[in-house]
Protein backbone atom coordinates (compact mmCIF):
# COMPACT_ATOMS: atom_id res chain seq x y z
CA UNK A 1 0.00 0.00 0.00
CA UNK A 2 1.13 3.26 -0.73
CA UNK A 3 2.74 5.18 2.27
CA UNK A 4 0.24 8.95 3.33
CA UNK A 5 3.70 10.69 2.34
CA UNK A 6 3.60 10.19 -1.06
CA UNK A 7 1.20 11.05 -4.10
CA UNK A 8 -2.43 9.31 -4.55
CA UNK A 9 -1.16 6.81 -6.93
CA UNK A 10 -3.95 5.21 -9.63
CA UNK A 11 -6.63 8.51 -8.97
CA UNK A 12 -6.55 9.00 -12.77
CA UNK A 13 -7.98 7.43 -15.80
CA UNK A 14 -7.26 7.80 -19.21
CA UNK A 15 -10.41 9.62 -19.90
CA UNK A 16 -9.65 12.11 -16.24
CA UNK A 17 -5.81 12.64 -17.88
CA UNK A 18 -7.23 13.67 -20.72
CA UNK A 19 -9.75 16.12 -19.41
CA UNK A 20 -7.07 17.42 -17.21
CA UNK A 21 -4.53 17.65 -20.18
CA UNK A 22 -7.50 19.90 -22.48
CA UNK A 23 -8.47 21.90 -19.74
CA UNK A 24 -4.97 22.69 -18.78
CA UNK A 25 -5.02 24.56 -22.08
CA UNK A 26 -8.26 26.57 -21.53
CA UNK A 27 -9.31 26.36 -25.16
CA UNK A 28 -12.25 29.26 -24.43
CA UNK A 29 -9.76 31.12 -22.70
CA UNK A 30 -7.17 31.53 -24.93
CA UNK A 31 -9.26 31.65 -27.75
CA UNK A 32 -10.90 34.86 -26.60
CA UNK A 33 -7.48 36.39 -24.96
CA UNK A 34 -5.20 35.10 -28.17
CA UNK A 35 -6.92 34.53 -31.28
CA UNK A 36 -7.45 38.66 -32.04
CA UNK A 37 -3.60 38.67 -31.62
CA UNK A 38 -3.08 35.82 -33.95
CA UNK A 39 -4.81 37.29 -36.02
CA UNK A 40 -3.26 40.72 -35.84
CA UNK A 41 -0.04 39.42 -36.82
CA UNK A 42 -1.14 37.27 -39.81
CA UNK A 43 -4.01 38.42 -41.12
CA UNK A 44 -6.32 35.64 -42.50
CA UNK A 45 -3.64 32.89 -42.16
CA UNK A 46 -4.43 32.23 -38.85
CA UNK A 47 -5.84 28.79 -39.96
CA UNK A 48 -2.41 27.99 -41.17
CA UNK A 49 -0.92 29.23 -38.16
CA UNK A 50 -3.88 26.84 -36.21
CA UNK A 51 -2.20 24.05 -38.03
CA UNK A 52 1.74 24.98 -38.40
CA UNK A 53 1.52 25.39 -34.48
CA UNK A 54 0.01 21.91 -33.61
CA UNK A 55 2.97 20.02 -35.72
CA UNK A 56 6.14 20.98 -33.41
CA UNK A 57 3.48 20.69 -30.20
CA UNK A 58 2.67 17.27 -31.60
CA UNK A 59 6.00 16.07 -31.74
CA UNK A 60 7.35 17.31 -28.32
CA UNK A 61 3.94 15.71 -26.85
CA UNK A 62 5.55 12.26 -28.45
CA UNK A 63 8.64 13.26 -26.69
CA UNK A 64 7.21 13.82 -23.81
CA UNK A 65 5.43 10.11 -23.96
CA UNK A 66 8.72 8.15 -24.43
CA UNK A 67 10.26 10.18 -22.07
CA UNK A 68 7.50 9.21 -19.71
CA UNK A 69 7.18 5.74 -20.42
CA UNK A 70 10.87 5.09 -18.90
CA UNK A 71 10.40 7.65 -16.18
CA UNK A 72 6.97 8.80 -15.17
CA UNK A 73 8.35 11.32 -12.74
CA UNK A 74 6.16 14.22 -11.67
CA UNK A 75 9.10 16.81 -12.60
CA UNK A 76 9.11 16.07 -16.24
CA UNK A 77 11.62 18.58 -18.17
CA UNK A 78 13.39 19.29 -14.83
CA UNK A 79 14.01 15.76 -14.44
CA UNK A 80 14.77 14.67 -18.04
CA UNK A 81 16.89 17.85 -18.87
CA UNK A 82 18.77 17.02 -16.24
CA UNK A 83 19.64 13.58 -17.03
CA UNK A 84 20.52 15.01 -20.93
CA UNK A 85 22.44 18.19 -20.33
CA UNK A 86 23.46 18.61 -16.79
CA UNK A 87 21.85 20.30 -13.31
CA UNK A 88 22.05 23.87 -14.93
CA UNK A 89 20.06 23.28 -17.65
CA UNK A 90 17.67 20.95 -16.18
CA UNK A 91 16.80 23.26 -13.27
CA UNK A 92 16.52 26.12 -15.39
CA UNK A 93 13.80 24.04 -17.33
CA UNK A 94 11.82 23.34 -14.24
CA UNK A 95 11.87 27.27 -13.50
CA UNK A 96 11.12 27.85 -17.21
CA UNK A 97 7.83 26.01 -15.48
CA UNK A 98 6.81 27.60 -12.79
CA UNK A 99 7.63 31.29 -14.11
CA UNK A 100 5.72 30.39 -17.19
CA UNK A 101 2.70 29.18 -14.68
CA UNK A 102 2.95 31.65 -12.47
CA UNK A 103 2.83 34.85 -15.57
CA UNK A 104 -0.17 33.54 -16.90
CA UNK A 105 -2.31 33.39 -13.28
CA UNK A 106 -2.93 36.50 -13.52
CA UNK A 107 -4.54 36.70 -16.84
CA UNK A 108 -6.93 33.75 -16.19
CA UNK A 109 -7.46 35.35 -12.49
CA UNK A 110 -8.26 38.40 -14.34
CA UNK A 111 -10.40 37.01 -17.34
CA UNK A 112 -12.44 34.33 -14.68
CA UNK A 113 -13.45 37.84 -12.76
CA UNK A 114 -13.99 39.88 -15.30
CA UNK A 115 -16.54 37.34 -17.01
CA UNK A 116 -18.47 36.82 -13.68
CA UNK A 117 -19.02 40.67 -13.76
CA UNK A 118 -20.52 40.10 -17.33
CA UNK A 119 -22.18 36.88 -16.39
CA UNK A 120 -24.38 38.78 -13.69
CA UNK A 121 -24.87 42.13 -16.51
CA UNK A 122 -22.33 44.16 -14.06
CA UNK A 123 -20.66 45.01 -17.81
CA UNK A 124 -19.67 48.22 -16.23
CA UNK A 125 -17.25 46.68 -13.74
CA UNK A 126 -16.72 43.78 -16.11
CA UNK A 127 -15.39 45.90 -18.79
CA UNK A 128 -12.60 47.69 -16.50
CA UNK A 129 -9.81 44.68 -16.48
CA UNK A 130 -8.33 47.02 -13.59
CA UNK A 131 -11.21 47.76 -11.35
CA UNK A 132 -10.87 47.28 -7.76
CA UNK A 133 -13.40 44.49 -7.68
CA UNK A 134 -12.34 42.64 -10.92
CA UNK A 135 -8.95 42.51 -8.93
CA UNK A 136 -10.90 41.55 -5.15
CA UNK A 137 -12.75 38.65 -7.22
CA UNK A 138 -9.62 37.34 -8.89
CA UNK A 139 -7.91 36.98 -5.84
CA UNK A 140 -11.14 34.67 -4.53
CA UNK A 141 -10.59 32.54 -7.69
CA UNK A 142 -6.88 32.12 -6.77
CA UNK A 143 -7.38 31.20 -3.13
CA UNK A 144 -10.66 28.64 -4.05
CA UNK A 145 -8.83 26.95 -6.99
CA UNK A 146 -5.43 26.80 -4.94
CA UNK A 147 -7.87 24.94 -2.04
CA UNK A 148 -9.13 22.77 -4.50
CA UNK A 149 -5.52 21.95 -6.09
CA UNK A 150 -4.87 21.02 -1.97
CA UNK A 151 -8.19 18.81 -1.20
CA UNK A 152 -7.40 16.47 -4.05
CA UNK A 153 -6.41 15.42 -7.63
CA UNK A 154 -9.88 13.22 -7.81
CA UNK A 155 -11.72 16.45 -6.53
CA UNK A 156 -9.96 18.27 -9.23
CA UNK A 157 -9.96 15.94 -11.70
CA UNK A 158 -14.48 15.85 -11.20
CA UNK A 159 -14.28 19.49 -11.21
CA UNK A 160 -11.95 19.88 -14.78
CA UNK A 161 -15.05 17.24 -16.40
CA UNK A 162 -17.69 19.66 -15.54
CA UNK A 163 -16.11 22.88 -16.76
CA UNK A 164 -14.48 21.13 -19.31
CA UNK A 165 -18.09 19.57 -21.07
CA UNK A 166 -19.76 23.28 -20.96
CA UNK A 167 -16.32 24.63 -22.46
CA UNK A 168 -16.40 22.00 -25.41
CA UNK A 169 -19.89 22.60 -25.71
CA UNK A 170 -20.70 25.85 -26.37
CA UNK A 171 -17.15 26.30 -28.75
CA UNK A 172 -18.59 23.67 -30.62
CA UNK A 173 -22.20 25.80 -31.05
CA UNK A 174 -20.83 29.27 -31.13
CA UNK A 175 -18.88 27.55 -34.87
CA UNK A 176 -21.87 26.25 -36.13
CA UNK A 177 -24.39 29.47 -35.25
CA UNK A 178 -21.37 31.38 -37.06
CA UNK A 179 -20.96 29.25 -39.69
CA UNK A 180 -24.92 29.05 -40.21
CA UNK A 181 -24.82 32.63 -40.25
CA UNK A 182 -22.25 33.24 -42.71
CA UNK A 183 -24.03 30.58 -45.03
CA UNK A 184 -27.05 32.16 -44.98
CA UNK A 185 -25.77 35.65 -45.48
CA UNK A 186 -26.42 36.99 -41.95
CA UNK A 187 -22.51 37.36 -40.50
CA UNK A 188 -21.29 40.64 -39.85
CA UNK A 189 -20.60 43.33 -42.36
CA UNK A 190 -16.60 42.73 -42.06
CA UNK A 191 -17.01 39.09 -42.68
CA UNK A 192 -14.74 37.46 -45.10
CA UNK A 193 -16.12 34.29 -47.11
CA UNK A 194 -13.93 31.13 -46.81
CA UNK A 195 -11.04 30.76 -49.21
CA UNK A 196 -8.29 27.92 -48.94
CA UNK A 197 -5.90 30.57 -49.69
CA UNK A 198 -6.07 30.80 -45.60
CA UNK A 199 -3.78 27.75 -45.76
CA UNK A 200 -1.43 29.52 -47.68
CA UNK A 201 1.93 30.24 -45.01
CA UNK A 202 3.29 31.59 -48.25
CA UNK A 203 0.86 34.36 -48.26
CA UNK A 204 2.10 36.00 -44.42
CA UNK A 205 3.59 39.14 -44.80
CA UNK A 206 7.11 38.47 -43.28
CA UNK A 207 8.89 35.76 -41.22
CA UNK A 208 9.18 38.08 -38.15
CA UNK A 209 4.96 37.98 -37.97
CA UNK A 210 4.82 34.44 -39.00
CA UNK A 211 7.22 33.42 -35.78
CA UNK A 212 5.56 35.20 -33.74
CA UNK A 213 1.99 34.04 -34.63
CA UNK A 214 3.37 30.71 -34.18
CA UNK A 215 4.57 31.28 -30.59
CA UNK A 216 1.27 33.18 -29.47
CA UNK A 217 -0.66 29.69 -30.80
CA UNK A 218 1.60 27.84 -28.72
CA UNK A 219 0.68 29.45 -26.00
CA UNK A 220 -3.17 28.59 -27.08
CA UNK A 221 -1.99 25.06 -27.23
CA UNK A 222 0.21 25.40 -23.96
CA UNK A 223 -1.23 22.74 -21.13
CA UNK A 224 -1.54 19.52 -22.46
CA UNK A 225 1.47 18.67 -20.80
CA UNK A 226 -0.27 18.69 -17.17
CA UNK A 227 -1.69 15.09 -18.16
CA UNK A 228 2.11 13.94 -18.01
CA UNK A 229 2.84 16.46 -14.83
CA UNK A 230 0.40 14.20 -13.09
CA UNK A 231 1.76 10.80 -14.06
CA UNK A 232 2.37 9.55 -10.49
CA UNK A 233 -1.45 10.00 -9.86
CA UNK A 234 -2.87 8.28 -13.39
CA UNK A 235 -3.83 4.27 -13.53
CA UNK A 236 -0.06 2.90 -15.25
CA UNK A 237 1.81 5.46 -15.10
CA UNK A 238 3.93 4.77 -17.89
CA UNK A 239 1.38 4.54 -20.79
CA UNK A 240 -1.90 6.51 -19.80
CA UNK A 241 -0.09 10.07 -19.05
CA UNK A 242 1.82 10.23 -22.46
CA UNK A 243 -1.12 8.91 -24.61
CA UNK A 244 -3.05 11.55 -22.70
CA UNK A 245 -0.63 14.10 -23.97
CA UNK A 246 -0.98 12.99 -27.40
CA UNK A 247 -5.08 12.84 -27.04
CA UNK A 248 -5.15 15.81 -25.40
CA UNK A 249 -2.63 18.16 -28.74
CA UNK A 250 -4.71 16.47 -31.43
CA UNK A 251 -7.94 17.29 -29.51
CA UNK A 252 -6.79 21.20 -29.37
CA UNK A 253 -5.93 21.01 -32.82
CA UNK A 254 -9.37 20.03 -34.30
CA UNK A 255 -11.73 22.35 -31.97
CA UNK A 256 -9.23 25.38 -32.60
CA UNK A 257 -9.20 25.11 -36.50
CA UNK A 258 -13.12 25.04 -36.80
CA UNK A 259 -13.46 27.64 -34.04
CA UNK A 260 -10.88 30.12 -35.83
CA UNK A 261 -12.24 29.34 -39.47
CA UNK A 262 -15.81 30.09 -38.04
CA UNK A 263 -15.06 33.29 -36.46
CA UNK A 264 -12.62 34.89 -39.35
CA UNK A 265 -15.42 33.74 -41.58
CA UNK A 266 -18.16 35.76 -39.51
CA UNK A 267 -15.73 38.46 -38.45
CA UNK A 268 -12.88 39.01 -40.51
CA UNK A 269 -9.61 39.59 -40.04
CA UNK A 270 -10.06 43.85 -40.56
CA UNK A 271 -9.44 46.31 -37.75
CA UNK A 272 -12.41 47.59 -38.38
CA UNK A 273 -16.16 47.12 -36.43
CA UNK A 274 -16.05 43.29 -35.19
CA UNK A 275 -12.72 42.50 -37.79
CA UNK A 276 -10.71 40.13 -35.51
CA UNK A 277 -7.98 42.56 -35.27
CA UNK A 278 -10.10 45.57 -34.17
CA UNK A 279 -7.56 46.90 -31.14
CA UNK A 280 -11.17 47.37 -29.34
CA UNK A 281 -11.33 43.64 -28.98
CA UNK A 282 -8.01 42.01 -29.68
CA UNK A 283 -7.81 40.32 -26.66
CA UNK A 284 -11.46 39.45 -26.39
CA UNK A 285 -12.74 38.22 -29.23
CA UNK A 286 -15.37 35.82 -27.79
CA UNK A 287 -17.19 39.11 -25.97
CA UNK A 288 -16.79 40.83 -29.25
CA UNK A 289 -18.46 38.55 -31.13
CA UNK A 290 -21.09 36.81 -28.47
CA UNK A 291 -24.20 38.40 -29.29
CA UNK A 292 -23.29 39.24 -32.97
CA UNK A 293 -23.56 35.70 -33.48
CA UNK A 294 -26.44 34.58 -31.47
CA UNK A 295 -28.87 37.58 -31.63
CA UNK A 296 -30.65 39.50 -29.39
CA UNK A 297 -33.26 37.29 -29.02
CA UNK A 298 -34.52 35.71 -25.82
CA UNK A 299 -32.59 32.52 -27.07
CA UNK A 300 -29.39 34.39 -28.20
CA UNK A 301 -29.68 36.21 -25.24
CA UNK A 302 -29.27 32.74 -22.87
CA UNK A 303 -26.74 31.46 -25.35
CA UNK A 304 -24.55 35.23 -24.79
CA UNK A 305 -24.62 34.68 -21.40
CA UNK A 306 -23.93 30.61 -21.45
CA UNK A 307 -20.83 32.09 -23.75
CA UNK A 308 -19.53 33.82 -21.20
CA UNK A 309 -20.03 31.10 -18.28
CA UNK A 310 -18.27 29.40 -20.51
CA UNK A 311 -15.03 31.36 -20.83
CA UNK A 312 -15.45 32.24 -16.97
CA UNK A 313 -15.14 28.23 -16.37
CA UNK A 314 -12.24 27.36 -18.93
CA UNK A 315 -10.05 30.44 -17.34
CA UNK A 316 -11.58 29.12 -13.74
CA UNK A 317 -10.49 25.42 -14.90
CA UNK A 318 -7.44 26.96 -16.55
CA UNK A 319 -6.58 28.64 -13.25
CA UNK A 320 -6.69 25.17 -11.38
CA UNK A 321 -5.14 22.91 -14.11
CA UNK A 322 -1.78 25.39 -13.62
CA UNK A 323 -1.75 25.17 -10.41
CA UNK A 324 -1.41 21.66 -10.76
CA UNK A 325 1.47 20.86 -12.91
CA UNK A 326 3.80 23.50 -11.28
CA UNK A 327 3.03 22.15 -7.26
CA UNK A 328 4.38 19.11 -8.76
CA UNK A 329 7.09 20.27 -10.60
CA UNK A 330 8.36 22.10 -7.51
CA UNK A 331 7.55 19.23 -5.23
CA UNK A 332 9.81 16.30 -7.42
CA UNK A 333 12.47 19.53 -7.81
CA UNK A 334 12.34 19.33 -3.70
CA UNK A 335 12.40 15.51 -3.74
CA UNK A 336 15.51 15.41 -5.98
CA UNK A 337 17.56 17.81 -3.63
CA UNK A 338 17.17 20.95 -6.00
CA UNK A 339 14.77 23.15 -3.92
CA UNK A 340 14.14 23.02 -0.18
CA UNK A 341 12.81 20.04 1.64
CA UNK A 342 9.65 21.65 2.17
CA UNK A 343 8.46 21.65 -1.20
CA UNK A 344 8.49 18.16 -1.23
CA UNK A 345 6.07 17.84 1.78
CA UNK A 346 2.45 15.88 1.67
CA UNK A 347 -0.41 16.38 2.95
CA UNK A 348 -1.19 13.24 4.89
CA UNK A 349 -4.66 13.74 4.25
CA UNK A 350 -5.25 15.00 0.99
CA UNK A 351 -2.30 13.32 -0.75
CA UNK A 352 -0.97 16.33 -2.63
CA UNK A 353 1.90 18.60 -2.41
CA UNK A 354 0.07 20.94 -0.19
CA UNK A 355 3.21 23.15 0.82
CA UNK A 356 4.04 23.69 -3.18
CA UNK A 357 0.47 24.38 -3.89
CA UNK A 358 -0.10 26.74 -1.15
CA UNK A 359 3.27 28.45 -1.77
CA UNK A 360 2.49 28.79 -5.58
CA UNK A 361 -1.16 30.31 -5.17
CA UNK A 362 0.40 32.83 -2.88
CA UNK A 363 3.20 34.25 -5.18
CA UNK A 364 0.34 34.23 -7.86
CA UNK A 365 -1.83 36.34 -6.14
CA UNK A 366 1.37 38.80 -5.17
CA UNK A 367 1.79 39.01 -8.80
CA UNK A 368 -1.30 39.31 -9.96
CA UNK A 369 -1.59 42.61 -7.76
CA UNK A 370 1.35 43.90 -8.91
CA UNK A 371 0.48 43.48 -12.56
CA UNK A 372 -2.96 44.43 -11.62
CA UNK A 373 -1.25 48.21 -11.11
CA UNK A 374 1.29 48.24 -13.08
CA UNK A 375 1.86 50.23 -16.41
CA UNK A 376 -2.43 50.42 -16.36
CA UNK A 377 -2.91 46.78 -15.89
CA UNK A 378 -1.46 46.60 -19.58
CA UNK A 379 1.58 44.13 -18.41
CA UNK A 380 -1.27 41.27 -18.08
CA UNK A 381 -1.50 41.37 -21.52
CA UNK A 382 1.59 41.51 -22.79
CA UNK A 383 2.45 38.68 -20.02
CA UNK A 384 0.63 36.55 -22.54
CA UNK A 385 2.90 36.89 -25.30
CA UNK A 386 6.15 36.88 -23.21
CA UNK A 387 4.91 33.19 -21.76
CA UNK A 388 5.28 31.95 -25.11
CA UNK A 389 9.07 32.35 -25.00
CA UNK A 390 9.19 30.11 -21.40
CA UNK A 391 7.30 27.83 -22.88
CA UNK A 392 9.40 27.68 -26.14
CA UNK A 393 12.34 26.81 -23.86
CA UNK A 394 11.12 24.22 -21.76
CA UNK A 395 8.88 22.08 -24.33
CA UNK A 396 11.56 22.61 -27.06
CA UNK A 397 14.11 21.18 -24.07
CA UNK A 398 12.31 18.31 -22.99
CA UNK A 399 12.14 17.30 -26.93
CA UNK A 400 15.85 17.84 -27.34
CA UNK A 401 16.59 15.64 -24.08
CA UNK A 402 13.89 12.79 -25.33
CA UNK A 403 16.44 12.68 -28.67
CA UNK A 404 19.66 12.69 -26.90
CA UNK A 405 18.56 10.29 -23.62
CA UNK A 406 17.60 7.76 -26.43
CA UNK A 407 20.75 8.07 -28.56
CA UNK A 408 22.57 4.91 -27.92
CA UNK A 409 19.41 2.88 -30.05
CA UNK A 410 19.38 4.86 -33.02
CA UNK A 411 22.00 2.80 -34.95
CA UNK A 412 20.37 -0.74 -34.51
CA UNK A 413 16.66 0.70 -34.09
CA UNK A 414 15.60 2.90 -36.98
CA UNK A 415 12.13 2.64 -35.35
CA UNK A 416 13.32 4.63 -32.00
CA UNK A 417 15.52 6.91 -34.31
CA UNK A 418 12.26 8.43 -36.40
CA UNK A 419 10.17 8.38 -33.10
CA UNK A 420 12.37 8.94 -30.18
CA UNK A 421 14.88 10.88 -32.32
CA UNK A 422 14.31 13.15 -35.60
CA UNK A 423 10.73 13.79 -34.64
CA UNK A 424 11.07 15.27 -30.57
CA UNK A 425 14.06 17.28 -31.95
CA UNK A 426 12.55 18.79 -34.67
CA UNK A 427 9.62 19.92 -32.46
CA UNK A 428 11.82 20.56 -29.75
CA UNK A 429 14.81 23.01 -32.45
CA UNK A 430 11.36 24.52 -33.74
CA UNK A 431 10.33 25.65 -30.30
CA UNK A 432 13.51 26.82 -29.13
CA UNK A 433 13.87 28.93 -32.33
CA UNK A 434 10.69 30.04 -32.29
CA UNK A 435 11.64 31.31 -28.38
CA UNK A 436 14.59 32.83 -28.83
CA UNK A 437 13.29 34.87 -32.38
CA UNK A 438 10.44 36.29 -30.05
CA UNK A 439 13.60 37.53 -27.69
CA UNK A 440 15.90 38.96 -29.74
CA UNK A 441 12.79 40.72 -31.40
CA UNK A 442 11.12 42.42 -28.52
CA UNK A 443 14.76 43.28 -27.15
CA UNK A 444 13.86 45.77 -24.26
CA UNK A 445 10.27 45.69 -24.35
CA UNK A 446 7.67 44.50 -22.10
CA UNK A 447 7.45 41.47 -23.58
CA UNK A 448 11.73 40.95 -22.83
CA UNK A 449 11.40 41.90 -19.54
CA UNK A 450 8.97 39.76 -18.46
CA UNK A 451 9.67 36.86 -21.00
CA UNK A 452 13.59 36.77 -21.02
CA UNK A 453 14.00 39.16 -17.64
CA UNK A 454 11.55 36.51 -15.18
CA UNK A 455 14.13 33.58 -16.78
CA UNK A 456 17.11 35.63 -15.82
CA UNK A 457 15.96 35.43 -12.38
CA UNK A 458 16.41 31.73 -12.29
CA UNK A 459 20.15 31.66 -12.68
CA UNK A 460 21.30 33.86 -8.83
CA UNK A 461 18.56 31.31 -7.46
CA UNK A 462 20.37 28.70 -8.84
CA UNK A 463 23.90 29.60 -8.01
CA UNK A 464 22.42 30.16 -3.94
CA UNK A 465 20.96 27.00 -3.48
CA UNK A 466 23.94 25.29 -5.10
CA UNK A 467 26.13 26.97 -2.33
CA UNK A 468 23.49 26.05 0.51
CA UNK A 469 22.52 22.45 -0.99
CA UNK A 470 24.83 21.39 -2.93
CA UNK A 471 24.40 17.49 -4.01
CA UNK A 472 22.00 17.65 -6.82
CA UNK A 473 24.11 20.71 -8.17
CA UNK A 474 27.12 18.82 -8.40
CA UNK A 475 25.65 15.92 -10.49
CA UNK A 476 25.01 13.61 -7.25
CA UNK A 477 21.77 13.10 -7.58
CA UNK A 478 20.19 12.09 -11.19
CA UNK A 479 22.57 10.52 -13.47
CA UNK A 480 23.02 11.54 -16.85
CA UNK A 481 21.14 8.57 -18.94
CA UNK A 482 17.88 7.23 -18.84
CA UNK A 483 17.07 5.12 -15.44
CA UNK A 484 15.65 1.04 -16.01
CA UNK A 485 11.65 1.67 -16.46
CA UNK A 486 9.98 2.33 -13.71
CA UNK A 487 6.85 3.02 -11.81
CA UNK A 488 7.73 3.84 -8.45
CA UNK A 489 6.96 6.69 -7.04
CA UNK A 490 9.68 9.05 -5.61
CA UNK A 491 10.12 9.45 -2.14
CA UNK A 492 12.44 12.17 -0.29
CA UNK A 493 15.98 10.35 0.47
CA UNK A 494 19.61 10.85 0.29
CA UNK A 495 21.53 12.10 -2.46
CA UNK A 496 22.36 9.24 -5.27
CA UNK A 497 22.83 8.21 -8.77
CA UNK A 498 19.38 7.27 -9.74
Amino acid sequence: MTSPSTLRSGALSLASSVVIGVASAGPAYSITATLGLVVAAVGLQAPIIVVLAFVPMLLVAIGYRDLNAVEPDPGTTFVWATRAFGPFTGWMAGWAIVVSDLLVMASLAQISSQYTFHLVGADGIGSDATSIWVLLLGIVYLVVMTAVAVFGIDVSARLQSVLLAVEFGMLVVFSIVALVRVAIGHAAATASAFSWDWFDPFAIGSFSSFVNALLLMVFIYWGWDSAVSVNQETVDPRHTPGRSAVLSTITLVALYLVVTVAAQAFAGAGTEGLGLANPDHVDDVLGALGQAVFGDSTIGSVAVHLLFLMVLTSAAASTQTTILPTARTTYSMALHHALPKRFGEIDPKYRTPAFSTIVFGGVSIVLYVALNFASGGRLIAEAVTAIGISIGVYYGLTGVSCAWLYRDRFATDRRALVMKGILPALGGFALLFAAGWTAVTSWFSAIFVLGVGTLLLGVPLYLILARTMPPFFRGEVLARKLPAPTEDIIEADAPAQR
